[in-house]
């Protein structure tokens, strides 16, 4: 997760995010997968979808707190793919 700070720690994880923040994220993430819902009813490519989330997502982080910061939240990337914190599990 993305903090807003200043100084060398403007983008750093949130272990502890106040329950107001993480119902705030959960409502952000049903809007999101609801636009993905719709885009796909309009016939529109879920990969273009993707691809134009990550765009916004990378500009707003962009604008909010810098180039250098977020390069450095990209490289962090790669192993939380890889620990599967973007991976959706069903549980049943």
């Amino acid at each position: 997760m993305l903090g807003r700070t200043t100084g060398s720690d403007s983008m750093h994880a949130l272990d502890s995010a106040p329950s107001d923040a993480q119902d705030q994220k959960k409502a952000a993430l049903r809007l999101m997968l609801d636009a993905f819902a719709e885009g796909d009813l309009d016939g529109i490519d879920p990969d273009c979808m993707a691809q134009a989330a990550l765009f916004a997502a990378l500009q707003e982080f962009v604008m909010a707190y810098g180039e250098e910061p977020v390069a450095r939240f990209v490289q962090s990337l790669p192993d939380r793919l890889r620990n599967g914190e973007f991976t959706l599990r069903r549980h049943g």
